[in-house]
């Protein structure tokens, strides 16, 4: 298991930590930081805070995600999603939430907004070449599987 150092803002101290809502998840729920309540109007998007700073160990990264939930039953997902937390970033998680539904949402303090996943990272280094191997699906682009 790795081991994450987290610490959070101000008086965040009543949120929980980002966690895992059943044994198997793959992502941990990540919780609202808001003073009130926050409308997210329909086509409107903001940047949500979630209190905490964490620190990525060198080799991996955290990938914020939609939830599900919320997508499906209010149309409000994360934009520029997957978002990056580089291993050298240390300032305040937050999440571009954005409401692609018909009604106005309310955010309030404590809801869980998105889901992190922390993950290893592969660098690559590039070995310029003038033709690559042949496969069989070749410059098929996208539909082209069927």
């Amino acid at each position: 298991m790795l081991t994450v150092r987290i610490r959070r803002l101000g008086s965040n101290t009543d949120l929980a930590l980002p966690t895992y809502m059943t044994g198997n998840s793959a992502g941990m729920d990540i919780f609202a930081a808001l003073e009130g309540d926050e409308v997210l109007l329909p086509g409107e998007r903001k940047l949500i805070p979630t209190g905490i700073e964490i620190e990525i160990p060198k080799g991996y990264e955290a990938q914020v995600r939609p939830r599900s939930g919320l997508a499906v039953k209010n149309g409000v997902t994360v934009l520029n999603t997957p978002g990056t937390v580089d291993s050298d970033y240390r300032g305040e998680i937050k999440v571009i939430l954005i409401n692609q539904g018909e009604k106005p949402f309310v955010i309030k303090r404590g809801d869980r907004i998105a889901q992190m996943i922390v993950s290893p990272v592969s660098r690559v280094s590039w070995d310029l070449v003038e033709t690559l191997d042949e496969t069989e699906r070749g410059r098929g682009g996208f539909g082209h599987t069927g």
